[in-house]
């Protein structure tokens, strides 16, 4: 395993992913941080917590959609699902000490 470091709404995160896997795991927090700072930016969200599931609600809308217009089988939305929400509580688990 291989520890990357990244910043998700200015947070900083260690992730783990396997070798070779660096780029696609940053892909997906570059997403995810662009999503949480668009919700965070609206205005109307306040708290990590909110803005962490208005975010995964709009993620899960988007994919559900492609999966119409693709035909994309449950078994990869599983696969991406599963993939993001390792990503989601790698960097939710810092969060939790604060509490």
């Amino acid at each position: 395993m291989i520890q990357l470091d990244v910043m998700i709404m200015g947070q900083p995160y260690k992730l783990a992913c396997k070798e070779g896997e660096q780029a696609d795991l940053q892909q997906v927090v570059d997403y995810l941080d662009e999503k949480m700072c668009a919700v965070r930016d609206g205005g109307k969200v306040k708290g990590n917590d909110r803005i962490t599931v208005m975010a995964a609600l709009g993620i899960a809308a988007e994919l559900l959609s492609m999966q119409a217009t693709e035909g994309t089988t449950i078994a990869q939305w599983r696969q991406h699902i599963s993939t993001m929400h390792s990503v989601l509580d790698e960097a939710l688990t810092p969060q939790e000490k604060l509490f």
